[in-house]
């Protein structure tokens, strides 16, 4: 059954058009992946079906009585309600049965009137019994699974003004999963989610009743999640009926058969321009002229005016261009912890932590949020130190930060004068250095603080590229960077020559780039061999 179709839809945002004529249709049931580069409207088509936007041309239609959700990012809620009632508040129809039951419960308990209490008794037997039916006795259940598995336990008495960006998104999101929409939009819910409530989303969703569109950049929770890709490229809408991962390939197959189709037609539009001019030269040549043969051409030149231009497909999409480089390399040993203790006020991260990086290797720093991940780099750069133990730098290290807010560059600065301040190259090898990621033009003239998330990574990544550290220091680097720009950074990162240190929730950047993960989980430290997947394995086994 068709819940939701769009036919010949097209956006516009000021005088620049989104993505014109978009046609598809959303299925009961379906869980379709809206896949697409950074600025390809993907955001903007949510909205359309969120009916939370009007297009500016098309139409779209929607099965009558359905109910959509969409994760807001700024909803506007009283910020001193708490976390837990703002949960317990998507039950509001339920929550108003609940009052009259209780309002009921009062009367009957001081009626003595026989008649009246029995007329009470009828209407409670009635409100209870619907009570029941719509879900009223399950709702506690559904709170505290909600809350235990996006673990959101800790904020519940928080109020809304005290919560931080990533907070207030987890509880639009438990929001959102309480209210069961007959269609679930979700764009980037596995942003602020460490690996286990990652895991924890993704059974959610398989199990799901009713219809999800999911945007994210997490290609192994697209693959565990999806059945389908709808795919933004050039303003069009494709689909696949796969999962990502062949999606990758079917897609490759699609553009070099389109690509194919493109060189056929324009050899045989350029053959049939060739001669429609060789029949004119023949037609004037001949004494007297022919007109036979101007015939042929003007029939030939109608044929040629009707033939369906096919669109050039784009191969190689501009990508960013990363190499990082290291000038000298470090001393052998790079950091060693030994037996380092951490601790905020009552609240203990870690104790009795051993780490030992060594030149060259890759190492992973894996756990739940809270767990002191971010501590743990910040004593590695001297911006925190631990309460005991000993800590251990390195000799001849250069060491380059990427953390994961960006907060490292100056917001009021333009885009050229964040650049130069790091890299100290002339205003045009800044410009040129700065169009290899993308940033184009009189773009280098805006402000830091105006950038995207992906943008704003983009720019700190240039910098770290031309810096020529032999240390990298990554906390959560993929985050706000699309599908494409991740693989050219993990592919940089591959052929980097240093030592790179990582925590990320992002299992396939983990699992491609670092051979050695270090679980940061019930204030231990534990080294594994291996990668995401294989400590993830390991640290399970442990738990039976």
């Amino acid at each position: 059954m068709i819940i939701c179709s769009l036919n010949n839809v097209t956006q516009t945002y000021g005088a620049n058009t989104i993505f014109s004529e978009m046609t598809c249709e959303i299925k009961q049931g379906n869980r379709i992946g809206l896949i697409g580069r950074n600025g390809e409207g993907k955001t903007t088509l949510l909205h359309l079906i969120a009916r939370k936007t009007e297009p500016a041309l098309g139409v779209i239609t929607w099965k009558k009585g359905l109910t959509i959700g969409l994760l807001e990012q700024s909803p506007e809620i009283d910020g001193e309600t708490k976390s837990v009632t703002l949960l317990y508040n998507v039950f509001s129809d339920l929550n108003k049965l609940r009052a009259k039951m209780m309002e009921l419960e009062e009367k009957m308990s001081t009626e003595t009137n026989p008649d009246r209490l029995t007329s009470y008794i009828e209407k409670y037997g009635d409100l209870q019994e619907k009570f029941q039916e719509d879900g009223g006795y399950e709702v506690d259940a559904q709170v505290r699974r909600i809350m235990a598995g996006l673990q959101i336990e800790d904020l519940a008495n928080k109020e809304w003004r005290t919560l931080s960006g990533g907070e207030r998104t987890k509880i639009g999101l438990a929001r959102l999963l309480l209210s069961a929409p007959d269609l679930l939009l979700l764009d980037e819910p596995t942003n602020h989610l460490d690996f286990l409530a990652i895991e924890w989303l993704t059974e959610f969703i398989k199990q799901y009743a009713g219809t999800v569109i999911i945007v994210s950049h997490d290609r192994y929770f697209l693959d565990e999640t999806v059945t389908s890709i709808l795919e933004i490229d050039q303003g069009e809408l494709i689909t696949y009926q796969t999962n990502y991962s062949n999606y990758v390939i079917e897609r490759e197959t699609r553009l070099l058969q389109e690509f194919q189709h493109y060189q056929d037609q324009q050899k045989k539009i350029k053959k049939m321009k060739e001669t429609i001019k060789r029949l004119k030269e023949w037609a004037n040549q001949a004494n007297p002229p022919n007109d036979g043969l101007h015939r042929r051409a003007k029939s030939m030149e109608k044929a040629l005016e009707r033939i369906e231009v096919l669109k050039r497909p784009i191969l190689e999409q501009k990508k960013i261009s990363l190499d990082f480089q290291i000038n000298n390399r470090s001393g052998r040993d790079v950091v060693i912890f030994e037996n380092v203790r951490k601790q905020f006020a009552d609240k203990k991260l870690f104790d009795s932590v051993n780490m030992h990086v060594r030149f060259q290797e890759r190492i992973a720093i894996i756990g739940g949020n809270g767990t002191g991940k971010s501590s743990l780099l910040n004593i590695i750069l001297g911006k925190e130190y631990a309460d005991s133990g000993a800590v251990k730098i390195g000799s001849n290290l250069s060491v380059g930060f990427l953390s994961q807010h960006v907060l490292e560059l100056n917001s009021d600065q333009t885009i050229l004068e964040e650049f130069r301040d790091h890299v100290h190259v002339a205003e045009g090898e800044a410009r040129a250095i700065l169009a290899k990621f993308l940033f184009y033009g009189k773009t280098v003239f805006q402000k830091v603080k105006d950038l995207s998330g992906g943008e704003k990574m983009r720019l700190r990544l240039a910098e770290l590229v031309h810096q020529n550290h032999n240390l990298l220091i990554l906390d959560e680097p993929t985050n706000h960077l699309d599908i494409e720009s991740k693989e050219v950074l993990e592919e940089a990162l591959n052929l980097f020559d240093g030592t790179i240190i990582a925590v990320s929730h992002d299992r396939y950047f983990l699992d491609r780039l670092f051979p050695i993960t270090y679980l940061l989980a019930n204030q231990t430290l534990t080294r594994y061999e291996g990668n995401f997947t294989f400590a993830r394995n390991k640290w399970k086994e442990s738990q039976f």
